[in-house]
């Protein structure tokens, strides 16, 4: 996993949480933002759209 990571994601743990709420956001209808099989699972489509910089993040300063 450490290989997929871009320069400004810092951990494994912070792409798997990302990859995690936008398959989420798939399972509720969101546009696939990269062409992929029909029948593949959204984990993967989302890690995929992560992969080819399609969704980014930002981190919530606490208060």
């Amino acid at each position: 996993m450490e290989n997929l990571l871009r320069p400004e994601q810092d951990s494994v743990y912070k792409m798997v949480i990302l990859a995690s709420r936008r398959a989420l956001e798939l399972g509720a209808g969101s546009e696939k933002l990269v062409e992929t099989d029909p029948n593949e699972k959204l984990t993967s489509v989302a890690l995929k759209e992560i992969i080819e910089k399609k969704v980014s993040y930002k981190i919530k300063k606490e208060s």
